[in-house]
């Protein structure tokens, strides 16, 4: 439960789905200020993110923070009944954007993705378009492909993400077991696509690849200091995709942030990332 006022629990139903979404108060300020949707990692719930939300709100952004399908206050639960991927996980950003559409409406609107929610957010404006967003901020949001990993590290992403997605295939479902919290077959399978190959699967007939070439969105890139699992070349690989778009490419160090780092625990220490999008958000065509 979250703390009287802190947030309001709501929900979006979308194709037998039910995505909770965590609606946080107004910041102080004049009225009308930019909205930050947030899109979590794979296995992160959406309370995960009451910090960043704070530092946001605290910059003067008005913050949403939504489950993944399956996590969280979201449904289903991943089951061997459960069939989606990127594919549904890129439609549930769109079916929260219009659910959400009467707060938006005259507004500045940016999607904020960390890891497997950025990739989301990124899919979900190369298959039906940028016109609900005035920018896109991805934190920790990379490619996972394996040669892109610092020295010998990388000869072991491979067998590594591969031996994810076999265990997926066996048992229907990803049980969780030491990554990712328990998953869908299809996210594991589309996931475990673009670790071995560097790209993104079709989706939905679509070469989301050519896709991503044309997106003309601005972005703003942040990587983050000892990251585990999306380094900065990782991150470097998605952004090179990205060759319409206006990419803000930067690196949070933990001198910066002022605490030690990693794939999670930057969202503790969030506040210079807060204060970053809030600049980039206020030079942003329409804001």
């Amino acid at each position: 439960m979250s703390a009287p006022g802190e947030y309001t629990q709501e929900y979006v139903d979308v194709d037998g789905a039910r995505l909770g979404v965590q609606v946080y108060p107004e910041p102080d300020g004049a009225p009308g200020a930019p909205v930050v949707v947030i899109w979590p990692a794979m296995g992160v719930r959406a309370r995960y993110y009451r910090p960043f939300a704070a530092h946001l709100r605290a910059a003067g952004l008005a913050v949403v923070v939504a489950d993944l399908r399956g996590s969280g206050e979201s449904t289903p639960a991943p089951s061997r009944a459960c069939r989606y991927g990127y594919a549904e996980l890129a439609a549930d950003v769109g079916a929260v954007l219009a659910a959400l559409k009467p707060r938006l409406d005259g507004r500045p609107t940016i999607l904020l993705g960390h890891s497997l929610g950025g990739q989301a957010a990124l899919l979900h404006l190369a298959l039906h378009g940028t016109g609900a967003v005035d920018g896109l901020a991805l934190v920790a949001v990379g490619v996972p492909y394996w040669r892109t990993y610092p020295g010998p590290r990388r000869f072991g992403v491979l067998p590594y993400t591969q031996g994810i997605a076999a265990t997926a295939r066996l048992l229907g479902v990803w049980p969780g077991w030491g990554f990712g919290g328990r998953q869908a077959r299809g996210v594991i399978r589309d996931w475990a696509h673009t670790a071995r190959t560097g790209r993104f699967p079709a989706l939905d007939g679509v070469d989301v690849e050519a896709a991503l070439r044309t997106l003309d969105v601005p972005v703003l890139a942040v990587s983050v200091d000892d990251d585990q699992y999306t380094p900065h070349g990782t991150v470097d690989h998605l952004c090179g995709k990205l060759t319409a778009a206006t990419v803000v490419r930067e690196r949070l160090t933990a001198a910066r942030a002022g605490a030690p780092l990693d794939h999670f625990t930057w969202v503790r220490a969030s506040g210079p990332v807060a204060v970053r999008v809030a600049a980039w958000a206020a030079d942003l065509p329409g804001a």
